[in-house]
């Protein structure tokens, strides 16, 4: 494995660099990387950003709205959270398995005397409060998996800037973000700066991997991919028309998920789910294939069954899905 530090703290670049570290770099090899960002929200790739982010605050507070590759909900970044992200060839059912590279995370952080749990679909938590979200993105035999670490990130903006959906905060059982996360530093036995946790996570999890240095090339590679997804409004906001139907659902161990769309004379005419589930793909393919099918569980699943849905609705089985369309 190759360790890769960023040293931007520009959003829109460090999502690029995942990128095109993922896309571009030595595709034999495995990276961990290690970087942090300036205010932003990150969310979701299957999220709608007005329902995320309560951008009067956003605008206000100089804080940038960006979207990222992996499925699953909003995150706050400031200097006091640091990212990390995993690269790797995915060649087998273990290699697949997410849960191991967060684990290496909560070890690191065991032995600085915090006591973690995984917890969820991908949280890592501390006496039941989240400091980490995490997610991942697969393509081909390609795997990354990202999260976040809050080691001192300022917990009242965070709240301020996330809008939490109602059904969220019931089956959560909580009140708002504020008391359902914590910050690292709470919780260490002595006092250490964020530079001094930096340096302690390289060491502790990349101490025998090799560091790579971008070359000009691939800086300028990855200025291109930030200037024409990651900085556009295109892919950061898009466009949400209304939909004659509107259904929400959370779905234990899915995520939430809000299907639109219109339907004439008992056919779908449009089709659009939105959420902070899990899935490497957006929508669009399955909306593709809806277009023009009757609301009938035959003709869903019929015109379903060229479609692996777990690719854009990881965990929801297919006659879950047919029952979230037509009920």
């Amino acid at each position: 494995m190759i360790y890769l530090e960023s040293t931007w703290t520009d959003p829109a670049m460090n999502l690029a660099l995942e990128q095109y570290v993922f896309d571009t770099l030595a595709q034999d090899d495995d990276f961990f990387m290690l970087w942090r960002n300036s205010n932003a929200v990150i969310i979701g790739l299957h999220q709608n950003t007005a329902d995320e982010v309560n951008l009067s605050y956003a605008e206000q507070n100089d804080i940038k709205i960006v979207r990222r590759l992996s499925g699953g909900g909003a995150v706050f970044h400031d200097l006091g959270n640091l990212n990390f992200t995993f690269v790797i060839n995915a060649q087998s059912a273990e290699t697949l398995d997410s849960g191991r590279l967060t684990q290496q995370i909560a070890d690191a952080l065991s032995n600085l005397g915090v006591h973690t749990q995984l917890s969820g679909r991908n949280d890592i938590t501390i006496d039941g409060c989240k400091f980490s979200g995490t997610a991942s993105y697969f393509r081909g035999n390609r795997l990354m998996h990202h999260g976040t670490l809050l080691f001192d990130t300022d917990i009242e903006k965070m709240s301020n800037v996330l809008s939490v959906s109602d059904d969220k905060i019931i089956s959560k059982g909580v009140a708002s973000v504020r008391n359902r996360v914590t910050n690292v530093r709470h919780h260490l036995q002595c006092s250490i700066t964020m530079d001094e946790f930096w340096a302690y996570l390289h060491e502790r999890i990349a101490y025998d991997m090799q560091t790579y240095t971008l070359t000009e090339q691939d800086i300028a590679a990855v200025e291109v991919i930030s200037h024409e997804r990651y900085a556009s409004w295109e892919w950061n906001f898009g466009r949400a028309p209304g939909y004659s139907i509107v259904k929400k659902r959370r779905i234990p161990g899915f995520g939430g998920i809000r299907v639109c769309m219109d339907v004439i004379d008992g056919k779908i005419s449009a089709f659009h789910t939105y959420g902070d589930y899990f899935g490497d793909k957006p929508c669009g393919d399955v909306a593709t294939a809806l277009d023009g099918v009757s609301l009938t569980q035959d003709a869903l699943r019929s015109a379903l069954s060229g479609i692996d849905l777990d690719e854009y609705y990881r965990d929801l089985a297919i006659e879950e899905f047919i029952m979230l369309v037509i009920s």
